[in-house]
């Protein structure tokens, strides 16, 4: 094993440590800790996949920065009113596109299923992950999270974080 080999193991399982830590904080509704995985600069975006795939610019959600992110976790929790539920994402196989410029691109598949307290459990949202991750002090971060859905129709709305 080159150290190059050793090198690119350990960041895979630093990059889904990440992933995993990322699925678990929302699943637990952590929301307070959800913009701890971004850097100060992050981008968050939740878009359908016809926007993507077009190049159109209209997002469901478009949050840029720390601040925004912590807005969004002000408004799930303290202000917006819903009959409670649970989600739990489950991720797919990380592909590491490439490294350049301090950035590791990733990318990941993703299923968020909804359960209502009195309902079955339901596929809520599914998707890709096309990340931008970056190492700072604190560990591997998101730069950039662009969530890309697969259905035109969403159920209801988008409450929590994809």
């Amino acid at each position: 094993m080159t150290a190059t080999t050793s090198l690119d193991v350990a960041l895979r399982l630093d990059v889904l440590a990440l992933y995993a830590d990322y699925a678990a904080c929302l699943d637990e509704a952590r929301m307070d800790d959800w913009p701890g995985f971004f850097t100060e600069d992050a981008h968050y975006r939740l878009v359908p996949r016809e926007n993507h795939d077009r190049g159109l610019p209209l997002a469901t959600v478009d949050l840029v920065g720390q601040g925004m992110l912590k807005d969004r976790v002000y408004g799930v929790t303290s202000t917006l009113f819903h009959a409670p539920y649970y989600q739990r994402h489950v991720i797919g196989p990380v592909r590491i596109l490439g490294e350049a410029e301090g950035q590791i691109r990733c990318e990941a598949s993703y299923l968020v299923i909804r359960t209502k307290r009195d309902q079955p459990s339901e596929v809520f949202n599914a998707g890709r992950y096309i990340d931008r991750i970056v190492r700072t002090d604190a560990g591997l971060r998101f730069r950039e999270k662009i969530c890309v859905f697969d259905s035109e129709l969403i159920s209801n709305s988008i409450i929590y974080p994809i």
